[in-house]
């Protein structure tokens, strides 16, 4: 059974253009990305997606498989459906090009729950929310499970209603897919919600599709403005 990881890294990004080819301590972001994926001990395969020549041009340079997409693509998951099409796997693992301190057992983490049960078509990961600030931060997603540990809903919105303490989980961005679920899931229209919220995993959700939710300690730095970039800086520097 063969496990590709696919990073989608597209060059014009809005808040930040051209954040995948930031240096970060001498190397591009999406380097990083790269060599930590290369650790993940259940990927089978490792490929770049990108739509714009100079991260082609530069990934190749530091010898990463990469493939050129289309530059329509809306999300990074309609990226990886392009990169994994015509590829032989089972399962496709979607790995974000601006996370360049990856953990590679959270990628393992994803692989294993759909090697483990043939009956699951996605996964992804939520941590235990333990600053305040996270839980009404619009840019932290929150996550809800039912009592087996697939997603209930997703939300910028703190939920639940924290009345009594309740233990709260964010959503970190790391999916598993199997490749055939994928391919229908990109077919799918944008629903109501994932438009609201603005979060295309509740397309699967209000589609009627499961997600199995996978809780880890390790959070994710997603390198989203110049800030982020200068604190992930400060982070490497102090470990």
């Amino acid at each position: 059974m063969k496990v590709i990881g696919v990073i989608p890294a597209r060059f014009n990004s809005t808040r930040f253009p051209g954040k995948v080819l930031a240096n970060l301590r001498g190397k591009p972001i999406i380097q990083h990305v790269y060599e930590r994926a290369k650790k993940a001990k259940r990927l089978d395969e490792i490929l770049i997606a990108t739509d714009d020549e100079r991260v082609f041009k530069v990934a190749e340079k530091f010898g990463a498989k990469v493939v050129m997409t289309s530059k329509e693509h809306l999300t990074g998951t309609d990226r990886v459906s392009e990169a994994v099409k015509k590829l032989k796997a089972e399962i496709v693992i979607n790995i974000q090009a601006d996370a360049p301190l990856i953990n590679p057992l959270m990628i393992d983490k994803v692989a294993e729950v759909l090697l483990d049960d043939s009956n699951l078509i996605m996964a992804t990961l939520m941590k235990r929310i333990e600053k305040k600030g996270e839980l009404c931060n619009p840019n932290i997603v929150k996550v809800v499970t039912d009592s087996q540990g697939f997603a209930l809903y997703f939300s910028r919105s703190p939920i639940p209603y924290a009345k009594n303490n309740f233990i709260s989980y964010k959503h970190i961005g790391a999916y598993g897919y199997r490749r055939k679920f994928l391919l229908i899931f990109v077919q799918l229209s944008r629903s109501p919600l994932e438009k609201i919220e603005n979060l295309e995993q509740l397309r699967a959700l209000e589609n009627g599709y499961k997600i199995k939710m996978i809780e880890t300690d390790d959070d994710m730095i997603e390198i989203d403005t110049e800030e982020d970039l200068i604190m992930a800086k400060k982070f490497i520097s102090n470990m």
